[in-house]
């Protein structure tokens, strides 16, 4: 592909984040709304924006309500008539942008909601993706023996080498085979819904790496691996560390700093990759939004807001394309290492002592 190529397919990309000035305007009037824009492109939703159009993928609804009776309706009641079945989405409180209702009294209350959102769509086809990688990979290796594939599947085993060996078998050692199946699906997993997120148009463009509950599941993972396989040694340091007594009996100072420590762990890997992501999503979509801003002021003025815009806008996406790759790799070192902390031994312990 040419690089002219490349450079149109990102600015239009961008321009697919961002509807048309009116149709972003709360009242119609025109004004651009900026953070209705943002915020309806990095929050979940019960559709599937496509570009360039005001059509969308409508999603399943599937609700529970006050009276512990399902429903499972098509998401496009719920945008073109308002309400259906007694529910309607919110547009502001702690449930804004959710599925609500009301019960007998007229209050509003929040239904169990096991929706088909644009990110759980997104989680799935992530997971697919995953399964046409790895199927036929392993049966090349089924069918070939230890002869590397070719084109594709021989750019994944490089990819599936470098993290193996570069950073599960330095970290882990002997362990590595026992850990690398999980290490691996969780970089891949990072690394493809990442990339998801770069493309913004469908099937792309849910923010899931910058949706706190998906990093705070993955951190969450991380943690049980790392307790559920700690070993003796691990478990000892963590309830009661070879410090002074006093550090630990009466008062256990030294076990609630370990602890305090075990549990902050997974929620450094939560917010770094969370953090990350989102800012990355967030700096773009203001970027190509002070186009729209500076519209307002002139043809001459939006000119050169809009070349400016966009040279910083591809810019950044060429380096969160980078950033993409760099915190599925930081996010996957750190497992590991966290991991291995987890799995010191009584011999490696005494040497450590030395």
């Amino acid at each position: 592909m040419k690089l002219r190529n490349i450079i149109l397919s990102v600015i239009m990309a961008a321009f697919a984040t961002l509807p048309a000035p009116a149709s972003a305007a709360g009242g119609g009037d025109g004004e651009f709304d900026v953070k209705e824009v943002i915020f309806e492109h990095l929050l979940d939703t019960y559709k599937w924006e496509l570009p360039f159009t005001h059509a969308y993928v409508s999603l399943p609804v599937i609700v529970k309500d006050c009276n512990d009776k399902w429903h499972v309706f098509d998401s496009r009641n719920l945008y073109e008539k308002g309400e259906h079945e007694g529910f309607y989405i919110s547009h502001e409180g702690d449930y804004s942008g959710k599925i609500v209702g009301k019960d007998a009294d007229g209050n509003e209350y929040r239904p169990l909601d096991l929706s088909i959102t644009k990110d759980v769509s997104e989680i799935l086809l992530a997971a697919v993706l995953m399964l046409l990688i790895f199927f036929p990979m392993a049966r090349w290796y089924k069918k070939n023996g230890n002869k590397a594939p070719r084109k594709f599947l021989g750019a994944v085993e490089l990819i599936v080498d470098m993290i193996y060996s570069e950073v599960i078998k330095p970290i882990l050692g002997r362990d590595a085979k026992m850990f690398a199946p999980y290490l691996l699906t969780l970089f891949f997993f990072i690394l493809i819904v990442n990339l998801l997120g770069m493309i913004t148009v469908f099937p792309g463009g849910a923010n899931l790496s910058g949706n706190l509950a998906v990093t705070m599941v993955l951190a969450i993972l991380t943690f049980l691996v790392v307790n559920i396989f700690g070993t003796k040694h691990y478990w000892k340091e963590l309830f009661w560390p070879e410090v002074p007594m006093w550090m630990k009996c009466p008062v256990p100072l030294m076990p609630l700093i370990e602890v305090f420590g075990a549990i902050t762990k997974p929620v450094a890997l939560m917010i770094r990759l969370f953090a990350n992501m989102l800012g990355g999503h967030m700096i773009t979509l203001v970027l190509v939004a002070l186009i729209f801003i500076f519209s307002a002021l002139g043809v001459a003025v939006q000119s050169g807001t809009a070349i400016f815009s966009m040279i910083f806008a591809l810019f950044m996406a060429v380096l969160h394309l980078l950033i993409c790759l760099i915190q599925a790799y930081v996010f996957t070192m750190l497992s590991a290492i966290f991991i291995s902390l987890a799995r010191v031994r009584g011999e490696e312990h005494a040497e450590k002592k030395k």
